[in-house]
């Protein structure tokens, strides 16, 4: 609260931008902060350049699976000369998730996960530490909910 306070007003903004002038000199803090900057700057966003859903995809291989954020859907040009209804999906690296690949996925190679975009960016960050938890409908003695389309 204090720091919003601060940031709010000309003088506050001047002592962020030095504080982040300072944190960018510093090699492994440098990686870190600016990346979590991204991120967050990313993911908050309201708007289309946040992502939209967490998804398994099998890569860099069959039958290895990698956690994905759906980033679009409206894939005009390339739906079209692929002849497949593609989903675009960003697959970060750890422990830096600003960094990653690209992948045009065919929505029925892609798994979509229960997870929240804040949960899987979570796992990423943590190297799969922080796990989010989850029941499955059998445990919980309830039907399945009908499966989200992506």
């Amino acid at each position: 609260m204090v720091t919003g306070i601060l940031g709010a007003n000309l003088f506050g903004r001047r002592i962020v931008g030095l504080w982040e002038s300072l944190l960018n000199r510093i090699p492994l803090i440098r990686s870190v902060y600016s990346g979590a900057k991204q991120v967050a700057e990313t993911v908050l966003s309201d708007g289309d350049t946040s992502f939209k859903r967490v998804f398994l995809v099998q890569y860099p291989r069959k039958g290895v699976w990698s956690l994905c954020f759906q980033t679009s859907t409206e894939l005009a040009e390339i739906q079209h000369r692929t002849e497949h209804e593609v989903i675009c999906v960003f697959v970060p690296t750890t422990p830096n998730p600003t960094s990653g690949f690209i992948l045009l996925v065919p929505r029925n190679e892609l798994i979509a996960l229960d997870m929240t975009v804040d949960e899987g960016l979570r796992m990423i960050i943590s190297l799969g530490v922080v796990v989010p938890k989850w029941t499955s409908p059998e445990a919980a003695g309830r039907l399945a909910p009908a499966p989200r389309e992506p």
